[in-house]
C-alpha cells in the first residue's frame, strides 16, 4: 500500500525541523497520515498498521512538546 510506505519513510526521516514552521509541517502531516492510518485499520484490523500507527504517534508527540517549549518557572 502506498500510505504504509509513506508512513514508512515519514517514520525513517531524519527528525530535525530547525525552524517552527518546519515543526508544525512535520507534526501536521504526522497526524494526516495517523488519521489515514487509522481508516485503513478500521477496516483491515492489521497489527502492523496499529504498531505504524504508535511509532508515528510517538514521533508526532515528541514534536509537539518541542513546539510547547518549556515552561516557565515561577520565581
Amino acid at each position: 500500500m502506498e500510505l504504509i510506505e509513506k508512513a514508512l519513510e515519514f517514520e525513517n526521516r531524519k527528525m530535525r525541523f530547525p525552524t517552527t514552521s518546519d515543526r508544525i509541517l512535520a507534526s501536521r502531516e504526522a497526524k494526516s497520515l495517523i488519521l489515514s492510518l487509522n481508516e485503513v485499520y478500521k477496516v483491515n484490523k492489521d497489527k502492523n498498521i496499529m504498531d505504524i500507527m504508535k511509532r508515528l504517534t510517538a514521533i508526532k508527540q515528541r514534536i509537539e512538546k518541542r513546539l510547547k517549549g518549556k515552561p516557565l518557572t515561577a520565581v
